[in-house]
């Protein structure tokens, strides 16, 4: 699209806009009538562990997302010589599950206890024995009932509880609603009704009418809704809280609120059956959408939906790339130290196409990227580490090699349950964030962990943001009984291109090799978490 016709779209307000909440970054994409990405903005932004909680003020996320959207207007006006007042759509969506509550004046009651947290082992349990579902710890329902366990304080207040993106969407429309895919990771989803399990729902009021507490499920957690649903507008008070400069106008159409695992799902066209995607950032999690239920429970498996209901298995482990980048800072400083000049994106390059270089198990160094603690290896802390046996030699390209596993080998863990087990078939993995940012290394070893062909889209670094968009968009834009998928496939991908890498015999018993010491070696970072 020329620049003509883009200034056309901004004017007259054929555009959306997606704005994600990720865990170290809020991105703010704006799409033109041919969806196609036309503006950006982003703020970075890091958790804080405090009193043993990881968690966000409420404040930095106001503060974080105007920001994000005032470098997008300003992209806007010094692009294309247009003051931006409104787009055609709107959407929000963030890192999903966690916990943000309220009392009857909308008065925050603890601190937001984000995804990250490892805090709520006994109430999963219980509501994963009560349910028969897997209940993973990050979830906003185990939020909930470990507070009540724990006889905390502010659970006979409660008359709000919601995720990050259901607390934004909430001030900005009045609306206390999620979309089905982030409703997904708040309580189990009835797929065939697209809302909450009724037969769990009330297995769970039976536990609140036991703990004397004075509400139901339902009167506390948010309505969902499907992609495309009137999900209301922004409100005035909303386009003041998103641009205090008064020159956004109210209106705007709202698409539902959802999850970085739905937005990823849809940026990478991944919401049919047989397809999925592995979004690789702070944290990483491969969803495969499904053809049927899984037979099993397990507690490595979370079972979510695409944006539309559809049954979704996902493996979520709260570390990726965050160690792996904190070493690139180290080789960094040693550059600085020496008082050579060099760009950020070169030394990444530069130290991934080492790995490539590097012995295919990593010629005996294992490393353990754990920031946090990992539910799958049942590591309840963090302790990064590196380790091998002293007549291994350290080598860079083994060294990096083992950072770049280190960032899929609990994916791989749990990736197997459903390819061993269940014997879940995917004809592609679309692979998206950080880790492929780097043309072909991070994609060919993600190949080779997965056993299975990874496609890397051209808008791949677009990310969750540029999804939201397009849920926005489908929401003022599908005609009739236009399903998402029909609209992404012919009226969005259609117009991009993707490369496709399919796993090296190798490097896939490589990583097999590797995997297998790497299991071994999960006692190693027990013992760090007891002793050190």
């Amino acid at each position: 699209m020329d620049k003509t016709m883009i200034v056309k779209d901004i004017e007259s307000g054929k555009t959306a806009l997606g704005i994600e909440f990720g865990s170290t970054r809020i991105k703010a994409v704006l799409i033109a009538s041919d969806h196609s990405p036309i503006a950006s903005g982003g703020h970075d932004w890091e958790n804080k562990l405090e009193n043993g909680i990881w968690t966000y003020s409420l404040d930095s996320v106001w503060k974080g997302v105007q920001d994000a959207y005032a470098k997008m207007a300003a992209d806007v006006r010094e692009n294309y010589g247009v003051e931006l007042t409104t787009v055609g759509a709107l959407g929000f969506s963030a890192m999903m599950h966690g916990y943000i509550v309220f009392d009857k004046d909308n008065k925050q009651l603890v601190p937001f206890r984000t995804w990250r947290n490892a805090i709520t082992e006994e109430a999963a349990d219980r509501l994963t024995k009560l349910f028969n579902f897997n209940i993973p710890q990050r979830w906003t329902i185990a939020h909930l009932y470990q507070a009540i366990l724990n006889r905390e304080e502010h659970i006979k207040d409660i008359a709000f509880v919601t995720t990050l993106a259901g607390y934004v969407h909430w001030k900005l429309t009045g609306k206390k609603v999620l979309g089905v895919g982030e409703a997904s990771g708040v309580f189990p989803i009835d797929s065939n009704k697209c809302d909450y399990d009724q037969d769990m729902v009330e297995a769970f009021d039976g536990l609140l009418k036991v703990n004397d507490l004075p509400f139901s499920l339902r009167e506390v957690i948010p309505a969902v809704l499907n992609a495309g649903d009137d999900a209301g507008v922004l409100t005035e008070e909303g386009a003041k809280l998103l641009d205090p400069t008064g020159k956004l106008e109210a209106g705007i159409p709202m698409a539902a609120p959802e999850g970085d695992a739905g937005t990823g799902m849809v940026a990478t066209n991944s919401v049919a059956p047989r397809t999925g995607n592995v979004s690789a950032g702070t944290s990483i999690f491969a969803m495969a959408v499904l053809e049927r239920a899984l037979k099993g429970v397990y507690t490595e498996i979370d079972m979510v939906t695409t944006p539309t209901g559809a049954p979704v298995a996902m493996v979520h482990c709260n570390n990726c790339c965050t160690d792996l980048d904190n070493w690139v800072k180290l080789f960094g400083q040693v550059l600085k130290a020496m008082g050579v000049e060099y760009s950020t994106p070169r030394l990444y390059d530069t130290l991934y196409f080492e790995a490539e270089k590097g012995a295919k198990d990593c010629g005996g160094i294992l490393s353990y990227n754990y920031i946090s603690g990992e539910t799958i290896t049942d590591v309840a802390e963090g302790r990064p580490l590196v380790t091998r046996k002293a007549d291994v030699k350290l080598t860079l390209p083994e060294f990096m090699r083992a950072q770049v596993y280190a960032t899929m080998a609990t994916l791989k863990i749990g990736m197997d349950i459903l390819f061993e087990k269940e014997n879940v078939e995917l004809d592609m993995l679309l692979g998206h964030g950080g880790l492929f940012k780097t043309e072909r290394v991070g994609q060919s070893l993600m190949a080779a962990a997965m056993n299975t062909p990874v496609t890397v889209m051209s808008t791949a670094g677009e990310g969750g943001a540029w999804g939201m968009a397009l849920l926005a968009a489908y929401a003022v834009e599908k005609q009739g009984r236009e399903t998402l998928e029909d609209f992404l496939n012919k009226k969005v991908f259609c117009n991009y291109e993707g490369t496709t890498i399919a796993p090296d015999p190798a490097d896939v018993k490589g990583f097999n090799d590797y995997m297998a010491t790497y299991k071994k070696g999960v006692a190693i970072e027990k013992a760090a978490v007891e002793n050190f």
